[in-house]
């Protein structure tokens, strides 16, 4: 039987988890008494019960609580503290390798460029890494170490109340289109972000584009992309989140996503919405070949989806379960841990309760996600810290089980 005990204590990863949806309740709070930002509640339970809440009625109520989190992360000092904190809480809860992703730009102002938003994040998660490395759990138990990299995502459409930045960019451009617009603010980010990664060192792994998908297509960000791709930077595309298999097709082809974020309704071919695809089964089916032969992971966040989808009842009705029978490279993520209130342990455990998955899948999806992951080290270092993992995991089933679990059907 596979216990919530036994998921804590395997090596994970989280690929897919936003900063400033992750930010600790009491942080908040002393943040947000720190700046002088006026919440609804200055308790953690009156902000689950206000904000933070087990469900919303809509993705706008879901969105709500980023407008507090992101008013107090308008410091070098603050993120950089949020940042250290949400790599603590992952090592606490076995994370061994953990991508943080956000948009840089959602915190420039006057007094902080992207730049040094990103160098204090960096900051944070730097001192995380090596406080955990030098520990005994690593040094003298032999526990994997933990690594992470920092992932900036482009906006898919914003607005003046933003931030700073998007008002001056949109005020500087009053007559231009705002799909311009956008695509100016995306393509400035892919490029302080290659600054960062190739001038300065810092571990930015990967370009992501977040934001609503209905409406604003991936081709306005076309530019930025592939700026980012002539460098080698990875990309990941928030797609089939809320909107169908097409957005998913628009970010493997316009914006070259070796992942997806998501991915949720790559397989609903009546969300399909262009009248020239007559065959939309067919369509779905080439995609998810496609999908699968090019080994492009998913990053399925399962809490976040029944909170954000309306018509999602229950978990039993996710896609994930379709999506893992179709042999799709998946992996599990918890997106926002305190906007969804979750973690990674949580996340597989729900999978776990809720979508049959088995010993099998269980490490498959685990494995899949060091595999997958950007990780800012060599390919055979990369190499080598797999098998790592794959040791430690499998000392960890010894410890429960005490025995080797079945893994012959392994992809």
């Amino acid at each position: 039987m596979i216990s919530k005990e036994f998921i804590k204590a395997l090596p994970k990863t989280d690929l897919h988890v936003h900063l400033d949806g992750s930010i600790r309740p009491s942080t908040l709070i002393s943040l947000a008494r720190e700046y002088g930002v006026e919440l609804p509640s200055y308790t953690e339970d009156g902000l689950r019960e206000t904000v933070f809440k087990d469900r919303y009625d809509n993705l706008g109520e879901y969105l709500s609580g980023f407008g507090y989190t992101v008013a107090v992360l308008q410091s070098e000092l603050a993120l950089e503290r949020v940042a250290y904190e949400l790599a603590v809480d992952n090592q606490e809860e076995g994370v061994r390798y953990l991508e943080v992703r956000f948009a840089p730009q959602l915190h420039v102002h006057s007094h902080l460029h992207s730049l040094m938003v990103l160098k204090a994040v960096n900051r944070g998660l730097e001192r995380a890494q090596v406080e955990f490395n030098s520990s005994a759990a690593v040094t003298e138990n032999g526990e994997p170490p933990f690594h992470y990299g920092i992932i900036v995502c482009a906006m898919r459409m914003f607005r003046r109340n933003f931030s700073e930045y998007f008002k001056s960019l949109i005020n500087a451009h009053r007559h231009a289109p705002q799909k311009e617009i956008y695509g100016m603010a995306s393509l400035e980010l892919a490029r302080a972000a290659v600054i960062a990664r190739d001038v300065h060192g810092l571990p930015v792994v990967g370009f992501d584009l977040a934001g609503e998908e209905a409406g604003y297509p991936a081709g306005d960000h076309a530019a930025a992309f592939e700026y980012a791709h002539k460098h080698f930077m990875k990309k990941t595309v928030h797609a089939g989140e809320a909107y169908g298999p097409e957005s998913i097709f628009q970010a493997i082809t316009d914006l070259y996503a070796d992942r997806i974020g998501h991915g949720t309704y790559l397989l609903e071919s009546d969300m399909i919405t262009d009248p020239e695809i007559e065959d939309r089964q067919h369509y779905v089916r080439q995609l998810s070949q496609y999908i699968a032969d090019r080994r492009i992971t998913l990053e399925v966040c399962l809490t976040s989806n029944l909170q954000t989808n309306p018509n999602m009842k229950s978990l039993s009705e996710h896609s994930f379960r379709n999506l893992r029978e179709a042999r799709l490279s998946t992996t599990i993520c918890t997106d926002n841990r305190t906007v969804s209130n979750t973690t990674v342990t949580n996340e597989i455990m729900l999978a776990v309760e809720h979508l049959n998955l088995d010993f099998y899948d269980l490490k498959s999806i685990i494995i899949y996600g060091f595999k997958r992951s950007f990780m800012p080290i060599s390919y055979l270092d990369k190499r080598a810290y797999v098998r790592q993992i794959i040791d430690f995991y499998e000392s960890v089933e010894r410890q429960f089980f005490h025995t080797d679990i079945d893994d012959s059907k392994r992809e």
